[in-house]
């Protein structure tokens, strides 16, 4: 197969380059990035549509990755509980070499076919779960099996790769394609690629959410309220649809424990 994601860089002697030159080189390249993502948007919205009806229906949404792709799947899954008010296990992570391998890499962890399956049962995934591989290659071995062995379970497949026509993308009922060109260092998909990968998972995530019910018009009202800006962002969004004051919208948080229950029992006395 092609890997683009692998073909030189188009630029030349960066070791050569002023740090204004590596700067603008580095943002020009940047700059096709969200191109490239507008151009997978039919693949982006048939996976959207097809995690939510895993989801409606009792599912799960499940990320497989080695790598920088591994960490982005894992950062995605972890922001959903506390922005969106989900349980922790609606949304999960799992990157080749467990958890370690967050902050330091785990030598040829990715290479185990075998191993992706494995993460996945130990976390119960189940038929009618969403599994999505991130694999900016769209070749890990971690990831292909993880696919593959779901997919053959019952479970419905996705992934975002990088370059066209790989063996990541065969294993996928629902694949995105985001092309985005050789990258500014050589082979370094932690780059473009990366980027990439990380503007279709907050578009995933994000636009399954909202048709979850999990936002009203565009508040997040069952955020955590986990620290005192999120306590004072939930006042606001009481105090501009109520009318109440900060202290009023403080105490209904604290005795509901959310914005959107606060804000059913303001509108439950009217």
């Amino acid at each position: 197969m092609e890997r683009i994601t692998e073909q030189p860089s188009n630029h030349r002697h960066l070791d050569k380059m002023t740090t204004r030159q590596l700067l603008e080189g580095i943002n020009q390249e940047d700059q096709t990035v969200a191109i490239a993502v507008a151009r997978a948007m039919d693949q982006i919205e048939a996976l959207v549509d097809a995690t939510y009806t895993a989801l409606s229906n009792d599912g799960r949404l499940f990320y497989i990755g080695a790598g920088t792709s591994g960490r982005l799947g894992v950062v995605d899954a972890s922001e959903c509980p506390p922005t969106f008010g989900v349980p922790h296990e609606l949304v999960v992570g799992l990157i080749a070499g467990g958890d370690s391998a967050i902050r330091k890499a785990v030598e040829f962890a990715e290479d185990s076919a075998g191993l992706g399956w494995k993460d996945l049962e130990e976390q119960g995934a189940k038929a009618g779960d969403m599994v999505v591989g991130l694999a900016a290659s769209g070749t890990t071995p971690y990831v292909i099996g993880g696919l593959s062995t779901a997919r053959a379970h019952g479970l419905s497949t996705g992934c975002i790769v990088c370059n066209p026509d790989s063996p990541v993308a065969e294993n996928a009922d629902w694949p995105v394609e985001v092309i985005v060109g050789p990258e500014f260092v050589t082979g370094s998909t932690r780059m473009k690629s990366g980027t990439a990968q990380k503007l279709v998972l907050n578009m995933l995530t994000t636009s399954v959410m909202i048709k979850l019910g999990r936002v009203v018009d565009n508040r997040m009202v069952d955020m955590a309220l986990s620290n005192h800006k999120l306590w004072a962002r939930g006042s606001r969004m009481l105090q501009e649809k109520h009318g109440v004051s900060d202290e009023v919208a403080r105490d209904l948080l604290e005795k509901h424990g959310s914005v959107r229950a606060a804000s059913q029992s303001l509108t439950d006395k009217k």
